[in-house]
């Protein structure tokens, strides 16, 4: 990064032309990764990912060697692709954050980061693969064989001088992964950052993914604000990964990681670290007293009773002038999902106001709740509404110990921009039925 000019001020001294950041001026023109094998899973939408509720929001049931070629396929220029790697402290601040919560539930692909969340999965039944750590997927990004081109990298916050630290590592060691430019933000507000020239910048790099380390909550909200604004094919907040990658922070060695012990070393190599850690774990333990033990029990009742009494779900679809409605009838849990899917998909397709009418439901599952979630984002992309209408008072418990029980008070709205022009909604002389 000889070539760089790099500066450390705040964004309240920064101007349009004195910018606090730098970016490699021979950086080369954007253009499409070539050296890409995918498989059919690469090209999913959000009905075929594998996502269960895991107290308030998604996770994807998915390993390093299903991560890899998602990322990849998002990277070639299209819609934005938000990667967010939950762990602990991902989880604690969502509980009382709802926006930082939604950021969770919009995002488009959610692998477990933290070990606490497999062990919480674990203990739910629910069939997480492994723990998918974001400075992994990175390092996997760096290491990866000989490919066509480096993956192009922008490195935006991180303490004071560390993205400039980690951008000449990667250079100097370029391999799979290369830094075409880096930002050291300051101690700005949310909106601060936001500035035309600061996405512009972030824009003109021509990377394809955008490593943000400005906090988790901040993180978050930053990437949330400027969605649509940035251009970075995939971005995600990556935390401790700049640090790593810099070597001011030295990270865990894989057995300590193996043993779930990586909070333990972090306290060590950042003791400041511990007060957010007694904080999280104080969380986690309301959680599991209040929510976690409590759902595992149902959970374990209700696979017995499905064992015996083998209940269907149905589904009923019908519409009128306002929305289209989709009835849930009976138990729906994991095995119901492939055929939910399908009617789903088909019901999204035509329809910009969803009901999803809960009045005959009588169990669901984190796997089924995990499909809604999918279903309510797929209503939001397309500046739809999406409502769960009067749920049993079992069906309310069950979403409250499943952290997703705001999800029944207030309807999603979102003004269509093609609302105008009048809503497609599916037809039917009456209702149709679908049995499970």
């Amino acid at each position: 990064m000889s070539n760089a000019v790099a500066t450390s001020r705040t964004l309240g001294e920064a101007t349009a032309d004195d910018t606090a950041l730098s970016w490699l001026s021979n950086a080369p023109a954007p253009e499409i990764i070539h050296d890409v094998t995918l498989d059919d899973g690469a090209h999913c939408d959000d009905l075929d990912r594998e996502v269960y509720c895991l107290q308030g929001f998604p996770i994807d049931a998915i390993g390093m060697q299903e991560v890899m070629p998602r990322l990849l396929a998002a990277m070639r220029p299209h819609s934005p692709y938000l990667l967010s790697t939950p762990n602990l402290n991902f989880l604690a601040a969502s509980q009382s954050d709802a926006g930082f919560q939604e950021s969770l539930r919009t995002s488009d692909l959610c692998p477990p980061d933290g070990i606490a969340l497999v062990w919480i999965a674990r203990l739910l039944g629910i069939p997480i693969k492994e723990r998918v750590a974001g400075s992994d997927i990175f390092e996997a990004f760096v290491t990866r064989g000989k490919p066509q081109r480096p993956l192009r990298v922008f490195l935006f916050g991180g303490a004071e001088g560390v993205a400039a630290r980690a951008a000449e590592a990667l250079n100097r060691n370029a391999a799979g992964v290369i830094c075409v430019g880096w930002m050291n933000p300051g101690f700005g507000s949310v909106e601060e950052m936001s500035q035309s020239y600061i996405i512009d910048a972030i824009n003109a790099s021509g990377a394809d993914f955008l490593l943000v380390a400005l906090g988790a909550a901040k993180g978050q909200a930053w990437l949330q604000r400027n969605h649509h604004a940035i251009r970075v094919p995939v971005r995600s907040h990556l935390g401790a990964t700049i640090a790593f990658v810099a070597g001011t922070v030295k990270r865990a060695p894989t057995i300590v990681r193996k043993l779930g012990l990586e909070w333990l070393w972090r306290i060590k190599e950042e003791p400041v670290l511990w007060k957010r850690y007694v904080r999280d774990v104080s969380v986690l333990s309301g959680l599991l007293i209040t929510r976690v033990l409590p759902l595992t029990f149902a959970s374990l009742l209700a696979r017995a009773r499905r064992a015996v009494t083998q209940r269907k779900c149905r589904i009923m679809v019908t519409s009128t002038a306002q929305e289209a409605k989709v009835s849930l009838l009976g138990d729906v849990s994991a095995g119901d999902v492939p055929a939910l899917r399908a009617a789903f998909r088909q019901v999204v397709k035509r329809t910009d106001h969803l009901n999803i009418d809960l009045s005959g439901l009588t169990d669901i599952d984190a796997r089924a709740i995990g499909l809604l979630m999918m279903l309510r984002k797929q209503m939001i992309s397309k500046c739809g509404s999406f409502i769960l209408s009067d749920p049993p008072a079992s069906i309310r418990l069950l979403f409250r110990l499943h952290g997703v029980g705001d999800l029944l008070k207030h309807p999603t709205n979102f003004e269509s921009h093609y609302s105008q022009g009048g809503v497609g909604l599916l037809r039917s002389d009456g209702p149709i039925q679908v049995d499970v």
